[in-house]
């Protein structure tokens, strides 16, 4: 094997494979003919995964301004993709969930997903790929603690 990857090569290299993943996707989600955007099939696989969660919650886990996801859900729930529910716990907040007649809009979605997925594997073996997505949980799971605890700087303020 060669040379340990410099921290900074790597972090490069994991920021632009997101970039290029995110261009993949989107231009495949473009020419499928769902009639969503790219951005609207995001919010819909995120929902997907997050089901029941209030409004505010997906937008933070998609990093777009709940606004944005406003419009989105405006849309879904026009198609009848979800419902909005209101939270028991906050009153102001709604909950998303998803309607059955989602379920075959969401699999077209993730079925350009996977596509994008074997285009970006191709010549790994299946080992491989078990363990960059064995890797990747680690690096993700270490940045959502990282970004979850305070700053040192906001540390030192509150002494």
């Amino acid at each position: 094997m060669g040379a340990r990857p410099d921290l900074y090569t790597l972090g490069f290299l994991v920021s632009d494979s997101a970039r290029l993943m995110r261009v993949a996707f989107e231009r495949r989600i473009s020419q499928a003919g769902l009639g969503i955007t790219p951005g609207e099939a995001r919010a819909l696989l995120t929902i997907a995964a997050a089901g029941g969660s209030r409004q505010l919650d997906i937008a933070a886990r998609m990093g777009v301004e709940p606004m944005t996801l406003c419009t989105y859900l405006d849309k879904f729930q026009a198609l009848g993709l979800i419902e909005r529910q209101q939270c028991s716990a906050d009153r102001r907040a709604k909950r998303i969930t998803l309607t059955e007649s989602s379920g075959d809009l969401i699999e077209r979605v993730r079925n350009e997903l996977r596509a994008v997925m074997v285009e970006a594997t191709e010549g790994m073996s299946e080992e491989d790929r078990f363990l960059l997505d064995d890797t990747l949980k680690i690096f993700n799971a270490n940045l959502q603690m990282a970004n979850s605890s305070p700053s040192p700087a906001a540390a030192d303020e509150s002494r």
